[in-house]
Protein backbone atom coordinates (compact mmCIF):
# COMPACT_ATOMS: atom_id res chain seq x y z
CA UNK A 1 0.00 0.00 0.00
CA UNK A 2 2.71 2.25 0.75
CA UNK A 3 3.82 2.64 -3.05
CA UNK A 4 0.11 3.24 -3.79
CA UNK A 5 0.68 6.83 -4.66
CA UNK A 6 3.78 6.84 -6.12
CA UNK A 7 2.48 4.76 -8.91
CA UNK A 8 -0.61 7.06 -8.92
CA UNK A 9 1.47 9.82 -9.93
CA UNK A 10 3.67 7.84 -12.40
CA UNK A 11 0.27 7.32 -14.22
CA UNK A 12 -0.45 10.77 -14.09
CA UNK A 13 2.81 12.11 -15.42
CA UNK A 14 2.57 9.61 -17.86
CA UNK A 15 -1.06 10.50 -19.14
CA UNK A 16 -2.23 6.63 -17.85
CA UNK A 17 -5.76 6.35 -16.69
CA UNK A 18 -5.92 3.87 -13.20
CA UNK A 19 -9.40 3.54 -12.54
CA UNK A 20 -10.34 2.24 -9.50
CA UNK A 21 -13.79 1.55 -7.98
CA UNK A 22 -16.00 4.30 -6.30
CA UNK A 23 -18.54 1.68 -4.76
CA UNK A 24 -18.81 -1.58 -3.81
CA UNK A 25 -20.80 -4.60 -3.03
CA UNK A 26 -20.08 -5.15 0.76
CA UNK A 27 -21.25 -8.45 2.94
CA UNK A 28 -20.51 -8.93 7.01
CA UNK A 29 -19.15 -12.45 6.08
CA UNK A 30 -17.83 -14.10 3.26
CA UNK A 31 -20.46 -15.86 1.76
CA UNK A 32 -24.36 -15.32 0.55
CA UNK A 33 -25.78 -15.08 4.24
CA UNK A 34 -24.38 -12.84 5.35
CA UNK A 35 -26.29 -8.79 6.08
CA UNK A 36 -25.52 -7.53 2.22
CA UNK A 37 -25.09 -3.66 1.06
CA UNK A 38 -23.91 -1.00 -1.02
CA UNK A 39 -21.57 1.35 -0.46
CA UNK A 40 -19.63 4.37 -1.42
CA UNK A 41 -15.99 5.06 -1.62
CA UNK A 42 -16.38 7.99 0.51
CA UNK A 43 -18.63 6.20 2.65
CA UNK A 44 -16.01 3.36 3.59
CA UNK A 45 -16.50 -0.08 4.40
CA UNK A 46 -17.83 -0.58 8.18
CA UNK A 47 -16.06 -2.40 10.41
CA UNK A 48 -17.27 -6.10 10.24
CA UNK A 49 -18.00 -5.86 6.88
CA UNK A 50 -15.65 -6.68 3.61
CA UNK A 51 -16.07 -5.68 0.28
CA UNK A 52 -16.75 -8.59 -2.44
CA UNK A 53 -17.91 -6.98 -5.39
CA UNK A 54 -17.64 -3.42 -7.32
CA UNK A 55 -21.07 -1.64 -7.16
CA UNK A 56 -22.87 -0.28 -10.13
CA UNK A 57 -21.15 3.29 -10.91
CA UNK A 58 -17.67 1.21 -10.69
CA UNK A 59 -19.52 -1.34 -13.43
CA UNK A 60 -20.38 1.15 -15.50
CA UNK A 61 -17.05 3.47 -15.36
CA UNK A 62 -15.53 0.17 -16.51
CA UNK A 63 -17.38 -0.43 -19.34
CA UNK A 64 -16.48 2.78 -20.64
CA UNK A 65 -13.17 2.20 -20.31
CA UNK A 66 -13.66 -0.87 -22.09
CA UNK A 67 -15.81 0.57 -25.11
CA UNK A 68 -12.81 3.12 -25.36
CA UNK A 69 -9.99 1.09 -25.25
CA UNK A 70 -7.98 -0.35 -28.30
CA UNK A 71 -6.49 -3.39 -26.38
CA UNK A 72 -7.15 -4.63 -22.91
CA UNK A 73 -5.66 -7.14 -20.83
CA UNK A 74 -7.23 -8.25 -17.99
CA UNK A 75 -6.02 -10.75 -15.18
CA UNK A 76 -8.45 -11.21 -12.35
CA UNK A 77 -11.97 -11.31 -11.62
CA UNK A 78 -13.62 -7.88 -10.44
CA UNK A 79 -14.78 -9.93 -6.92
CA UNK A 80 -16.15 -13.50 -5.90
CA UNK A 81 -17.77 -14.33 -9.02
CA UNK A 82 -18.13 -17.76 -7.86
CA UNK A 83 -20.99 -16.67 -5.35
CA UNK A 84 -23.95 -15.46 -7.20
CA UNK A 85 -24.62 -12.42 -5.25
CA UNK A 86 -21.12 -11.08 -6.29
CA UNK A 87 -20.59 -12.19 -9.96
CA UNK A 88 -22.10 -9.03 -11.00
CA UNK A 89 -19.38 -7.09 -10.75
CA UNK A 90 -17.24 -9.84 -13.19
CA UNK A 91 -19.56 -11.11 -15.18
CA UNK A 92 -20.59 -7.14 -16.44
CA UNK A 93 -17.56 -7.14 -17.36
CA UNK A 94 -17.12 -9.90 -19.36
CA UNK A 95 -19.63 -9.45 -21.86
CA UNK A 96 -18.43 -5.56 -21.93
CA UNK A 97 -14.98 -7.28 -23.07
CA UNK A 98 -16.70 -9.99 -25.67
CA UNK A 99 -18.30 -7.28 -27.15
CA UNK A 100 -14.97 -5.25 -27.70
CA UNK A 101 -13.91 -8.05 -28.68
CA UNK A 102 -16.26 -8.68 -31.29
CA UNK A 103 -16.01 -4.67 -32.34
CA UNK A 104 -12.17 -5.61 -32.99
CA UNK A 105 -10.46 -4.62 -29.54
CA UNK A 106 -7.42 -6.91 -29.10
CA UNK A 107 -8.24 -8.76 -26.16
CA UNK A 108 -5.97 -11.15 -23.93
CA UNK A 109 -7.16 -12.56 -20.22
CA UNK A 110 -5.37 -14.28 -17.99
CA UNK A 111 -5.07 -15.04 -14.52
CA UNK A 112 -6.35 -18.68 -14.05
CA UNK A 113 -10.02 -18.31 -13.17
CA UNK A 114 -10.64 -15.12 -15.36
CA UNK A 115 -9.85 -17.52 -18.13
CA UNK A 116 -12.15 -19.86 -17.63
Amino acid sequence: AKIVPEIMEKAAKLGVEIILPVDFVISSKFGEDGEIKETTKEAGIPAGFMGLDCGPKSIEMNAKAVMESKTIIWNGPMGVFELAKFETGTKSLMDTVVAATAAGVITVIGGGDTAT
